[in-house]
């Protein structure tokens, strides 16, 4: 693909993603130099009037979106199809315009996931926990029906969020037990756990840690490192970082806009790192 093409993220809120800096660096290491990458706010109510008029503008024809929140469960009608991963948590992050002119929709925070945890060296685990609940820990749980061979434990606030995990769990093939968040310092003995909460929520638990921890996997890159993340790392403990499921998730994202593969990884995390 050497004509000029255009890409964007699409979410509200958007002026903090860094989508458009891997994906611009990935194009100028891929020599893509007509190519774009733009970050638009759009609510959900916005959505389908975005998509209406796609391309009424006259200029370079659309590659791809990325798609943020709220938007991953709000595009999914706006497609012609989706991949079985994508349909497994109802979330779509990445669309891409077929030469065709179908929208084909994937997620590739599921892959992404495990990619970032095999880059740290961590595979199949025995079991696992997961603080918190939502659209991130559901994805969570997505990618460890892939590597747990065991119980999953969730930790969550009140039952309603008890009672989703638990039907994700058994939508997933996952054996999901949950347990109350005031308990949530015994997750830190798991082989493996993912923290999927917000920024602030598991400081308390830094002190928790326990000598000889297993593998951490925090989402939150901003402030990073988080405390938990900090005293996981003073133990040895192994920690992947919410940029090494955003770089790894974009890896895939631009591999299938552009056609191109493998990204380049590397220039992309360096990316990263120089903003």
């Amino acid at each position: 693909m050497s004509e000029n093409r255009r890409a964007a993220v699409l979410g509200s809120p958007i002026a903090h993603s860094l989508s458009p800096v891997l994906h611009r660096a990935a194009y100028r290491k891929l020599g893509l130099s007509g190519w774009t990458y733009d970050r638009f706010e759009v609510e959900e109510t916005a959505l389908p009037d975005f998509f209406k008029h796609l391309g009424e503008d006259g200029g370079p024809a659309w590659a791809g979106l990325s798609l943020t929140m709220p938007l991953k469960r709000a595009v999914i009608p706006l497609l012609d199809e989706i991949t079985d991963t994508a349909a497994s948590v109802e979330a779509v992050n990445t669309v891409v315009f077929t030469d065709d002119g179908r929208r084909h929709g994937d997620n590739t925070d599921i892959p992404g996931m495990l990619a970032a945890l095999r880059e740290r060296g961590v595979g199949r685990v025995a079991r696992a926990a997961v603080l918190g609940a939502g659209a991130t820990a559901s994805s969570a749980l997505a990618a460890l029906s892939r590597i747990c061979d065991g119980e999953v434990t969730a930790y969550v606030r009140s039952e309603a969020r008890a009672a989703e995990m638990r039907q994700w769990g058994e939508r997933l093939g996952v054996p999901v037990r949950t347990a109350d968040w005031d308990d949530a310092a015994e997750a830190l003995g798991a082989p493996l756990v993912i923290a999927t909460t917000p920024a602030g929520t598991t400081d308390a638990l830094a002190a928790s840690v326990p000598d000889r921890p297993g593998a951490l996997f925090d989402v939150l890159y901003e402030p990073w490192p988080t405390p938990l993340a900090a005293a996981w790392a003073a133990r040895d403990g192994s920690v992947v970082s919410g940029l090494d499921l955003l770089v790894h998730q974009a890896v895939l994202q631009v591999e299938q806009m552009t056609g191109r593969a493998p990204a380049p990884l590397d220039a992309m995390r360096a990316a990263l790192a120089a903003r």
